[in-house]
């Protein structure tokens, strides 16, 4: 069993920044790729970027240009870094994962809240 711990949630203004992290407990994990989805207020779960351990990475059209994905593969440790936070960024932020054999993990999410 694979635990992924998220951290770096909070309450931010707009324009402001925050770093999310996640961190996977077991040295051996080697996922194929590690992504952080969003879920606000009902609304469904989506993608907000994803890091493949070839080094793709890929954003959703609402974050392009403002969150950068990045990796520690040694450490088993995703980052999130948001610049220029928006009100509509507003969510719980949860940490995946994707391993070779097609299992999934998921953080238990953190809450990132946006004031305008």
């Amino acid at each position: 069993q694979v635990l992924l711990v998220e951290s770096g949630g909070g309450l931010v203004q707009a324009g402001g920044s925050l770093r999310l992290s996640c961190v996977a407990s077991r040295s051996i994990f080697n996922p194929l790729a590690m992504a952080w989805y969003r879920q606000a207020p009902g609304k469904e779960r989506e993608l907000v970027a994803r890091s493949t351990t070839g080094g793709v990475t890929d954003y959703s059209d609402s974050v392009k240009g403002r969150f950068t994905v990045s990796r520690e593969n040694d450490q088993n440790t995703v980052y999130l870094q948001m610049n220029s936070l928006k009100p509509e960024d507003t969510a719980v932020y949860y940490c995946h994962a994707l391993l070779y054999d097609g299992i999934q993990y998921w953080g238990q999410g953190t809450q990132v809240t946006v004031s305008s």
